[in-house]
């Protein structure tokens, strides 16, 4: 069934008999910034004004800053808000390429992204959705919102961390409590090292806490098992120098406020069954091959070999409906209407684009429409999905339109 399909009203309903009018008005947007304004989150004198990198938690239906020192941190049991803001030139963020327009030189674009845990709870991942929104209200409807899942990060979200480390465990919640591993001090810590799946990342390092046992072991990767009273670093024998030192700096955290004996052991040294041993594994052959599948999995190995798709979502005919409009690697920027919203198929992820003649209907069904187009795409389902306005795109944008 196409995407569009119930979407279009009866031909005695009009949208502007109802609630719908409002969405997307002055009005609304003037009702959710006082509300978003309330948020003390938000009102620290330097969010929406000063360039940077912010992060805060949910907990308890709250949202809380994490603490500067833990960025790059994350709990795959909680729910997490991102806001990066950069300063741009207008060639980043004008699609009309008005380069004399002197109050376009120079100016903040924001990407909000709201990252769910693997085992994060409803409440939780609710509240982040919900807060990311206001957030953007904050900004002024400028900011580009993203969602992102802890098992695929976008390669935008992973540009942000030059070492990404999730660990077990989560913040107290509303429905469900789950203990943080990281601060029981006598529990075994085993954290598999490797190299980040994004695409356009290529130097960066995932530290992902694993289940401490000898199945977790892979031997293209590095392992750092902290005992407590001591730590080994088992590295497989695939694995690549720059795991090694991604390895190396975990243990450098590791024992800034612990002074703990350090070994470090290749698999193809016969000692290297200590680690194996320790995790349970004395009945395995010394010649064995370990492989563990990768809890994080870039985008595209995951998606299909289907063409980039831009589709248009447009009333201007009268009833609204949401169509293909092009296919394949040529799109580009001049495909783009300022009068229509656009969904991009990237296939490495979901951009909606929002021009700023796009009509109210057009603005407040765009949501529906793309969880219709990713319930219908079952391979699209772990994509990130992202919404940007016209010329507040940033080089994202540009880049998965261009690519």
């Amino acid at each position: 069934m196409p995407p569009h399909r119930g979407l279009v009203h009866p031909q005695k309903y009009d949208w502007r008999d109802s609630n719908v009018e409002l969405i997307n008005s002055d009005l609304d947007h003037r009702i959710k910034y006082q509300s978003a304004a309330t948020e003390p989150a938000w009102r620290n004198g330097v969010i929406g004004t000063t360039p940077g990198l912010y992060i805060w938690r949910i907990e308890d239906f709250e949202v809380v800053a994490w603490p500067k020192e833990k960025y790059g941190n994350f709990h795959e049991g909680d729910s997490y808000i991102i806001l990066q803001s950069e300063k741009v030139t207008s060639q980043d963020g004008d699609p009309e390429g008005d380069f004399n327009a002197q109050e376009e030189k120079d100016k903040l674009v924001h990407d909000i992204f709201f990252w769910l845990g693997n085992h994060t709870s409803l409440d939780e991942a609710g509240t982040a959705a919900y807060k990311t929104v206001e957030l953007d209200e904050y900004l002024n409807g400028s900011a580009i919102q993203h969602r992102e899942l802890q098992s695929s990060p976008s390669d935008a979200f992973s540009i942000l961390f030059p070492r990404l480390k999730i660990l077990r465990g989560g913040v107290k919640s509303g429905f469900t409590h789950v203990e943080i591993n990281q601060e029981a001090p006598h529990t075994d810590t085993l954290l598999r090292v490797f190299k980040c799946p994004s695409t356009v990342v290529g130097r960066n390092v995932v530290v992902h806490e694993v289940e401490p046992r000898w199945q977790s072991l892979d031997e293209e990767d590095v392992f750092v098992l902290d005992r407590g009273d001591k730590i080994w670093v088992w590295q497989g024998q695939k694995c690549s120098p720059m795991e090694k030192a991604g390895a190396a700096q975990v243990v450098n955290d590791l024992t800034l406020a612990k002074h703990v004996n350090v070994e470090v052991l290749a698999q193809c040294e016969a000692r290297s069954r200590v680690v194996v041993d320790y995790l349970g594994g004395e009945d395995v052959d010394f010649g064995t091959t370990f492989k563990c599948e990768r809890p994080l999995v870039a985008r595209d190995s995951r998606y299909g070999q289907r063409p980039k798709m831009l589709w248009k979502l447009s009333d201007s005919g009268g009833e609204l409906t949401f169509e293909l409009i092009k296919k394949g690697e040529n799109i580009g920027r001049q495909d783009l209407d300022g009068d229509d919203v656009f969904l991009l198929d990237s296939k490495s992820s979901i951009w909606v684009w929002e021009g700023k003649g796009a009509s109210c209907a057009e603005k407040a069904m765009w949501l529906k429409v793309t969880q219709m187009y990713v319930r219908q795409h079952e391979d699209a389902a772990s994509l990130s999905v992202a919404k940007v306005v016209q010329g507040s795109e940033g080089r994202g944008f540009w880049t998965a339109v261009e690519a």
